[in-house]
């Protein structure tokens, strides 16, 4: 299953975040805790260069906190600073401010040393589509600044934002790459809502997260749709017992696969079927 998306008020933010670079002292990109790596735009590292640069794994409520763990020790050791926090409870959101000071304590040491004192750190955030960053900078801010929404491309251009201990923040448009080299990468994105539905096949996409949940999660879908005997079942044979235990069938004893497919994506995107995390270091 290929999937390409790039549409073009993406590559306008891409060229807006290196216009606006120059402005901004830290880089907090924010990714998906579920799929820390296929959510991570390429280009971001590239752009950033030398200019301190925060990772935030967002949605870690929702993520497996075991291999949330493993991820916060691969950025580590990887030698980058990341945190992970939830935009719904706030948790770990007073850690963002800490490290920001701490990535750019150089900077400030300076600017004491100039008599610069209190200027107000800017922050720009980034990430690609419907990783909650609309919901985090309100969150962080405390106050409805952005607009938020459970589609992709909600935010459409650059807003700044005051917040609270002295900083100033840069919102920009979520940002794809143009080609994801790995077929996985774009599956991923696309379980979460990432990659719009309108331009994918969603009975073959839910074929793929069930077998992905069969293999790494089989006691949630035993709990959630009491499906328990998924021995030698792949694909298709597994979304229509999905079908059948909700009792979707249709005349003549068909079951009706795309109603299985849009409740099955509908209900992870939703965190109904447990914390799942998509990938590990």
């Amino acid at each position: 299953m290929n999937i390409q998306w790039f549409p073009g008020h993406m590559t306008k933010a891409i060229r807006m975040m290196e216009e606006n670079l120059k402005l901004i002292d830290i880089v907090v990109e924010l990714v998906d805790a579920r799929l820390p790596l296929s959510s991570r735009n390429p280009k971001v590292d590239e752009l950033v260069g030398a200019k301190p640069h925060l990772i935030v794994l967002n949605k870690s409520d929702i993520a497996d906190p075991q291999v949330t763990k493993l991820w916060e020790e691969y950025f580590s050791k990887s030698g980058m600073s990341a945190v992970s926090v939830s935009s719904t409870s706030g948790k770990n959101f007073s850690f963002i401010f800490d490290k920001c000071k701490v990535l750019l304590k150089e900077k400030i040491e300076k600017d004491k040393e100039k008599g610069i004192v209190n200027r107000a750190i800017k922050i720009m955030v980034c990430g690609v589509p419907n990783v909650g960053k609309s919901s985090f900078i309100n969150k962080l801010s405390g106050k409805k600044s952005a607009i938020t929404g459970d589609r992709p491309g909600v935010t459409k251009g650059k807003q700044w934002i005051r917040l609270k201990n002295n900083f100033e923040l840069l919102d920009t448009p979520g940002i794809l790459w143009p080609k994801f080299d790995d077929d996985e990468v774009g599956l991923r994105l696309a379980y979460t809502g990432a990659v719009k539905d309108e331009i994918i096949d969603v009975e073959e996409l839910a074929c793929h997260l069930l077998t992905f949940l069969k293999n790494e999660y089989p006691e949630s879908l035993a709990q959630r749709y009491k499906m328990t005997e998924t021995e030698g079942l792949d694909g298709y044979e597994l979304l229509e017992y999905l079908g059948k235990k909700r009792g979707f069938v249709v005349s003549g004893g068909e079951i009706d696969t795309e109603r299985a497919a849009h409740i099955l994506l509908d209900e992870f995107r939703g965190a109904k079927l447990g914390n799942i995390s998509l990938e590990r270091p």
